[in-house]
């Protein structure tokens, strides 16, 4: 079931996404968070910092599981998810690495790696899962195509996904070409999800998501089937929504 919310810019979408992150950890502070990267959670993450700071909130007991890393390159590469989480989150916060998990981009054997993540991520139940969205619908990097049945596992990066990434790297050249990502099986375990897209770039992804069929074709499409998705969207990301007074 999507709950969804229409703001004016990023900067309203990152505060009503927060209100819905404090709720849970008002209630539960052990609580455990999957993160996403790229820019759609970055003004979240910023909401969080801020709060820790001035209300003194501890993240000491939060666990956070990882969407995503990008295989073949080193987690202290500049544009690893380890690095972006570090530096746009974690070092930030009271937050115990011990807790955080992000998976292994390096890994001598991947095929172990997705078994081990996976795993270490069906020891816990994900409170809240934050994500964004692929201009062609993917979550995670769970591109169209993929079963609706995946866990934890290496995927191919559709080409419009390394050009979306581009403008973080050198030349496209230097974009991975596939990457380890939690399967949809794995986010749909989540108890709510919230999902965060802005740009009319996104803006039929969400339309596909929210009116159109439950298809593999469009990866996020498969979240009609959860009980509570929150969708926190700006107005060009939502001019295709049939009612984007919600």
């Amino acid at each position: 079931m999507f709950t969804i919310i229409v703001k004016e810019n990023t900067l309203e979408m990152a505060s009503a996404a927060f209100e819905v992150l404090k709720e849970v950890l008002d209630k539960k502070p052990d609580a455990v968070l999957g993160l996403a990267t790229g820019s759609s959670p970055i003004g979240l993450y910023k909401k969080m910092i801020e709060d820790h700071k001035l209300t003194g909130r501890s993240y000491k007991d939060v666990v956070t599981f990882n969407l995503d890393e990008y295989v073949h390159l080193d987690r202290n590469h500049s544009q690893s998810y380890y690095t972006f989480m570090k530096e746009h989150l974690f070092d930030f916060i009271d937050i115990d690495l011990k807790n955080v998990h992000i998976p292994n981009g390096n890994a001598d054997d991947f095929d172990a790696e997705v078994m081990r993540y996976e795993e270490e991520l069906s020891k816990f139940h994900v409170d809240v899962q934050v994500m964004g969205i692929g201009s062609n619908g993917h979550i995670g990097f769970n591109e169209p195509g993929t079963p609706f049945t995946a866990t934890t596992h290496i995927e191919a990066l559709k080409e419009s996904t390394r050009n979306d990434n581009a403008r973080f790297f050198a030349s496209i050249d230097d974009v991975p070409t596939h990457a380890v990502t939690m399967g949809i099986a794995s986010i749909m375990k989540a108890k709510k999800i919230i999902l965060l897209a802005s740009t009319s770039y996104k803006a039929k992804a969400i339309a596909a998501m929210i009116h159109g069929p439950v298809t593999e074709k469009c990866p996020a499409s498969v979240l009609q089937n959860h009980p509570d998705v929150v969708v926190i969207v700006d107005k060009a990301a939502a001019s295709l929504l049939a009612d984007e007074g919600h």
